[in-house]
């Protein structure tokens, strides 16, 4: 007789690429998350949550490819949409559905239309340490205005933003760049010609990557790229863009604009790219945005920076890129800089896809991980976690009372919760101290009796524990109290507020 198998049992792991949040990650996500929108919403912009799924079509970055999902989306055909189906996908960002929700609603909305939107993103990408598949993105945008003043307005409200978060001024930088600038640039040196743009891309392309990699190489190295090519030091050669002297000196001209001031770095921008009007007109944005930041208090925080280049290619206008200036230390022990956690820009073309009509935009995005990883690495690890004041159970027949105690502290706006697993105290004050509960309240027979209950500050336990080395400090500083029955809230509130 054929011997029975068993069901096999599915093997509990996350998918590749993926991650779970738990407990206090996620709570200080939330609350990181609610001071951001609290800025947004402060500013006058309104929330909007749009469907994690979008046609591939209205993605627009991708198509199908015969039978397999599209590379970089999370894409699958859905049969019951239309007479042939069609292929739909996870939303790889939050503008793109922006694009598309506005199209599809912009008789119905103001001119401008300012929306914030909060929520995960999925990338069908490579994983590797710190990258992920799913993540979490927070966008702000204003739709339907052409006015430089939309693009200052966005770098104060993140600046504002990374502030309410818990960034301290002095360790963070928006630094803005335009694209028109640098279109200037690359007409200048004869690798865009304005009748024929896409001419010369694989060159422009060059000249972009070897511009970002200025930090790591240094002027040095980019020239290198900008010219002939540089072998590193393990020998591998990069081909470079093959401008001669004088044209790669105009791009590290550009490269290195910066100045002391805004004026004076886009004084010397408007030299670099004096022939060419599309260049001029990028200077006269920045030059707008530099005074309308300066006016309003913001000089200090902003920067007009030439050498930002990432993300370009999609941009048409103004960008802006926040950049988080304190060191923190690596995996390998090494002082580094943290890093951009934010960036956006000016996209006057996107919404066009579906209207036809060129509608102007702008807007910025936070990386919600990053700047939460950021946020820790600053002040040396997570935050701790307080868990709810735990009502213990003492007596089994008495759960009605417990649960009215409980109740009574949730009604006064306490985070409370009644033990509900069996076991004695020690096994009860034991899950108090993996919850991170602050505070367990007791009440047996004889505290009933009395109208009274114990109230045990397990915070000040802990650290007591820790620090007193003497009876006589013990009973200075007793972790343990009696409080009236009827004056249970005042007590908690008063203990709560002790180890807050």
């Amino acid at each position: 007789m054929a011997k029975i198998q068993k069901p096999r049992r599915p093997k509990a792991e996350t998918p590749r690429g993926f991650r779970d949040y738990a407990g206090a990650e996620v709570t200080e996500r939330a609350t990181m998350l609610k001071a951001i929108t609290d800025v947004y919403h402060r500013y006058g912009f309104d929330p909007l949550e749009t469907s994690a799924v979008e046609t591939v079509e209205a993605l627009g970055k991708f198509l199908p490819d015969l039978d397999r999902p599209n590379e970089g989306v999370f894409a699958w055909q859905d049969e019951d949409h239309g007479d042939q189906g069609a292929w739909m996908a996870l939303r790889y960002d939050l503008t793109a559905p922006l694009a598309r929700f506005y199209a599809q609603n912009h008789l119905s909305l103001p001119t401008p239309y300012r929306r914030y939107a909060v929520g995960p993103v999925w990338r069908n990408e490579k994983p590797g340490p710190g990258r992920f598949r799913q993540f979490y993105q927070c966008d702000a945008d204003t739709v339907g205005s052409a006015s430089p003043a939309a693009d200052a307005e966005i770098c104060m409200m993140l600046a504002d933003a990374l502030e309410a978060a818990g960034i301290a001024r002095g360790d963070y930088l928006i630094r803005i760049n335009n694209r028109k600038v640098l279109n200037g640039v690359m007409e200048v040196v004869g690798l865009l010609d304005p009748a024929a743009p896409e001419a010369g891309e694989a060159a422009r392309g060059t000249v972009l990557r070897a511009i970002d990699k200025l930090d790591r190489l240094g002027e040095t190295g980019v020239r290198a790229l900008l010219g002939v090519g540089r072998k590193d030091e393990s020998g591998d050669f990069t081909e470079g863009a093959g401008l001669g002297a004088e044209k790669a000196e105009i791009v590290m001209g550009f490269v290195t604009a910066e100045r002391e001031s805004a004026t004076l770095t886009c004084a010397r921008l408007r030299e670099l790219v004096s022939t060419s009007t599309i260049g001029l007109e990028g200077v006269s944005e920045l030059e707008r945005i530099g005074a309308l930041l300066e006016a309003a208090g913001y000089a200090d925080r902003t920067r007009i920076d030439p050498s930002i280049v990432r993300g370009l290619g999609y941009y048409t206008g103004p960008v802006y890129e926040a950049e988080l200036t304190f060191e923190i230390t690596d995996e390998k022990g090494r002082k580094r800089q943290f890093g951009s956690v934010a960036g956006g820009g000016r996209y006057d073309d996107l919404v066009m896809r579906f209207t036809g009509q060129r509608v102007p935009g702008t807007g910025v995005s936070i990386g919600v991980d990053r700047l939460l990883a950021a946020l820790q690495a600053k002040r040396g690890g997570a935050a701790e976690a307080s868990g709810p004041v735990l009502v213990t159970v003492m007596e089994k027949d008495r759960l009605a009372d417990y649960q009215a105690m409980t109740a009574e502290l949730r009604a006064a706006g306490i985070r409370a919760e009644m033990f509900l697993g069996g076991g004695n105290m020690a096994k009860q004050l034991k899950y108090a101290d993996k919850r991170g509960a602050p505070v367990a309240i007791i009440e047996g027979g004889d505290e009933r009796a009395a109208g009274i209950v114990q109230l045990k500050d397990l915070a000040l336990g802990a650290r007591l524990a820790a620090e007193i080395e003497t009876n006589e400090e013990w009973k200075a500083q007793p972790a343990q109290i009696e409080a009236p029955r009827d004056g249970l809230v005042e007590a908690v509130r008063a203990m709560l507020a002790r180890g807050a």
